[in-house]
């Protein structure tokens, strides 16, 4: 038996589910926008840029914002599944890496895009993604994979007992009002 993420909002209307991608691409963003952040001042300290650049976090938001957005696009392509049989780590494997190729792929297609916008050409810029450089993009895969990762084992662990029950294993019992 295998089960997907959930319709959050089978019966909404075009407004609530509207609302509710926006949600979750703002969660998203904000996920990667710490992952990203942070790699950005670890680089910057490895780099002894001082003062460090307020603008480098202002990229990696940004960065994110577009990271998400091609992350939902490829579950909207591929959504989660998680087969009760394997397990959420066995069922997830596999469609991690056709995540991190989806986003890849995105990530090589915005490069030319980003290129024709400045003139130049759009194959060309293409190549230029990761600065043209096979172990740089090998490299910054790793990463990514290492940071989608945490979020589909969520993701699963969310289809298998529920949204409440993960966050309840996560974060504990709400405290009761009295």
């Amino acid at each position: 038996m295998s089960a997907t993420l959930p319709n959050l909002a089978p019966s909404h209307g075009f407004k609530e589910k509207a609302k509710e991608e926006f949600i979750k691409a703002l969660q998203l963003t904000i996920y990667f926008g710490t992952w990203f952040c942070a790699l950005a001042f670890l680089a910057a300290t490895l780099l002894d840029h001082r003062p460090i650049p307020l603008s480098i976090f202002g990229f990696a938001l940004f960065k994110a914002a577009i990271c998400a957005k091609f992350m939902l696009l490829a579950q909207a392509a591929f959504p989660i599944k998680v087969n009760e049989k394997r397990g959420i780590v066995s069922s997830l494997l596999l469609e991690s890496l056709i995540y991190l190729l989806v986003v890849l792929g995105l990530n090589y297609l915005e490069a030319g895009v980003h290129g024709l916008i400045h003139g130049k050409e759009f194959l060309t810029s293409m190549t230029e993604f990761g600065q043209s450089n096979p172990l740089r993009v090998v490299a910054m895969s790793i990463v990514y994979w290492l940071i989608v990762w945490p979020y589909l084992l969520m993701s699963g662990m969310t289809i298998m007992l529920g949204s409440n029950a993960t966050l309840k294993i996560l974060f504990g019992d709400k405290p009761k009002s009295s």
